[in-house]
Order: C-alpha cells, then sequence, then structure tokens
C-alpha cells in the first residue's frame, strides 16, 4: 500500500463516492477503496480542506464536496465527448452514407448533442438540442439497455411514464423490460416509425471504464432502405469513442 501513491488512492475514494447515492461511512469507504482505516481518515481530511468532501457529522458520513462539483461542471464545459465524437460521426457518415447522431440520456428523455447529416438527406427530428422520450427512440433504448435494472425501475415505475407519439413503441414497464432485453440479446437497438414515420434507426452505447453507458452513436434511415450493414458500423463507431474515453467496447 505504501507503493501507491497518494494521488491515485485519493482518486479512488472519489470515484467510489461519486457512485454512490448518499453520503457514506468510513468503515465503507475503507472497504471499497482497500485502504488502511488511517490512510482513509487522513485522505478524507486532506479533500475536506480542498473542497472535495464534506463530513456530515451528525450522521457519521462522507459526500462529495462543491470542487468536485466544480469538476464536473468542468467537464461538462468543454464537452469532451462531443468534441472527440466529431470526426467518428463524420466518418460513420461517410461510410453509410445516412445521417447520424450522438445522444445522452437525460432523465426519461435523450438529449441529442451532434447530428452530422448526410448530403441530400432532409432534416431529422433528431437535430442538436432536441429531447424525445427515451423509451421510444434507439438512442434511448440503447442506454437504458445497459443501466442496471433498478436504475431503469425508477426511471419507468408505471404506466403513466410512457409518452406516446404514434401509437407506437412499449407503454407498461414490462414491455419496456422485455424490449431492452431484446436490444441487449441483439447487441444494439432498433426503432421503426416511433418516432418519425417512415424513417427508423440504429443505435449501439458508448461505455466508459465502468461499462456505464454515456451516450449513444445512431444512425437514422429510410425504412425502404437497405440496413444490414448499419449495426455493425454504428458498433464499430461506438467502440471507437468508448475507447477514446477509456471505456470497453461493447462487443
Amino acid at each position: 500500500m505504501s507503493q501507491v501513491p497518494a494521488a491515485t488512492r485519493a482518486l479512488r475514494v472519489l470515484r467510489f463516492l461519486a457512485g454512490q447515492p448518499d453520503p457514506v461511512p468510513l468503515d465503507r469507504i475503507m472497504r471499497a477503496c482497500d485502504l488502511p482505516r488511517s490512510t482513509t481518515y487522513h485522505l478524507l481530511h486532506a479533500m475536506m480542506a480542498e473542497g472535495f468532501v464534506v463530513h456530515l457529522v451528525d450522521e457519521h458520513r462522507f459526500g462529495l464536496g462543491p470542487a468536485a462539483f466544480e469538476i464536473g461542471s468542468g467537464y461538462a464545459r468543454q464537452e469532451p465527448l462531443q468534441r472527440i465524437a466529431r470526426r467518428p460521426l463524420a466518418d460513420l457518415v461517410d461510410r453509410v452514407g445516412q445521417s447520424a447522431h450522438l445522444a445522452i440520456l437525460h432523465g426519461r428523455e435523450v438529449l441529442y448533442v451532434i447530428e452530422e447529416r448526410a448530403p441530400g438527406r432532409p432534416p431529422l427530428v433528431t437535430d442538436v438540442g432536441v429531447r424525445l422520450p427515451a423509451h421510444l427512440t434507439a438512442s434511448g433504448r440503447a442506454v437504458l439497455a445497459r443501466l442496471p435494472a433498478r436504475q431503469v425501475r425508477a426511471l419507468y415505475p408505471g404506466a403513466a411514464e410512457f409518452v406516446d407519439r404514434h401509437g407506437l413503441g412499449p407503454r407498461t414497464p414490462s414491455q419496456l423490460r422485455a424490449l431492452l432485453s431484446d436490444t441487449r440479446r441483439r447487441g444494439y437497438a432498433v426503432e421503426d416509425g416511433e418516432v418519425t414515420p417512415g424513417l427508423a434507426s440504429v443505435a449501439v452505447a458508448v461505455l466508459d471504464h465502468n461499462e456505464h453507458p454515456v451516450a449513444a452513436v445512431a444512425v437514422t434511415y429510410p425504412d425502404h432502405a437497405d440496413a444490414a450493414a448499419l449495426p455493425e458500423a454504428v458498433r464499430a463507431t461506438a467502440d471507437r469513442l468508448s475507447r477514446r474515453i477509456g471505456g470497453a467496447p461493447t462487443s
């Protein structure tokens, strides 16, 4: 343990705290990060002094502090994933001749952050800044299929959470579970006419180092087009982005 740099230990603690829904006690941090009590205590206090950790004295728990939020906000401001994704998405469009986009999950919606339109293709509803119901889009389904089941249940506890656009798509939690199970088995997500009649999409999630879905790459095409090669092309692009952010390929 003495040979592990202090910065590595501190980052290990921060990463653990960032993955918890609530502040946690010292003993749990020790076990999760495989650190001695004294080391954990000194690391936490050093991070408290810098504002990265707060100590809830009455609860005997530790959580992320405002400095950690500033780091996260800085990441969002710099939009590294969007910057990294532009060239691969453009390459994907050149390869398949259809429009592609990158979307992130925001609650029960997907937010489109990049669109690369293929030459001669009409504008899509999935323009940058547009939000759509995640359960109806290929991008949303690709991300939801990689989330823990309990998180999906929290997002969709009942039928009231299922927005309808064209009378298609899942209407209940059980229908969504079945659809996401099919998506995992297939290895990519699809939708056909559920967002825009006459158009279909295929999508694959981009995964971080924890195999958590941070975004999805999708291609949208006329539903009469030959789409046999699209899933592999989209998967290759998603895997390329996953590797660029230190994650693991989906395949």
